[in-house]
């Protein structure tokens, strides 16, 4: 199992699930976070951090959010890890409640 990063992330990009992850399984795009499914613990510390309720396990993935998976597990291959907190983007507060995001993301 793995935890995984969904459609409410994207142009959020709020990084305070990293800063609790013991294991360095957090990649960063331009706008959106994704875990690395090979490196993820199962720890479930990150879950409960994100103010948007983006993180979620595997097991409990919303059926219209599946396809993050595979794309968490894509875009972890080529992403960066990050290991520190960040400020997130000026207008995070504005995407927070933004259904249908997925088209905004940056790759």
């Amino acid at each position: 199992m793995t935890f995984v990063v969904v459609e409410s992330c994207i142009r959020c990009k709020y990084t305070d699930c990293v800063e609790v992850c013991p294991v360095d399984c957090f990649h960063e795009g331009p706008n959106y976070l994704v875990i690395d499914p090979e490196e993820c613990i199962d720890c479930t510390l990150c879950e409960p951090e994100c103010p948007v309720n983006a993180i979620y396990a595997e097991e409990d993935l919303p059926e219209d959010q599946e396809h993050f998976l595979e794309l968490n597990a894509r875009l972890a291959a080529t992403w960066p890890v990050l290991t520190i907190k960040k400020d997130a983007p000026p207008d995070a507060d504005d995407w927070t409640d933004v259904k249908d995001k997925l088209q905004y993301l940056e790759e």
